[in-house]
């Protein structure tokens, strides 16, 4: 993880979800990798967490794009 980082991986999903640089749960998921956090795609795969994050990621008024998300990530 980045130097001074203290949110988990989770945390700083749900962060990015809000903050709007992220227009679907795959832009999350590679946001994360580059900022150097670990295992994201088994964090960031079960349905109930995509769901959430979708969900603010609708409710924020991203794009489309979200409904097309890719799982084969590599973490």
């Amino acid at each position: 993880m980045s130097e001074g980082s203290e949110l988990s991986t989770i945390e700083r999903a749900f962060q990015l979800a809000r903050a709007g640089a992220c227009h679907s749960v795959n832009d999350i998921r590679e946001r994360l990798l580059r900022e150097g956090h670990a295992n994201v795609l088994s964090h960031i795969s079960g349905m109930s967490i995509k769901k959430q994050l979708t969900a603010i990621l609708v409710a924020r008024g991203a794009g489309q794009t979200f409904a097309n998300d890719d799982d084969d990530l590599e973490a």
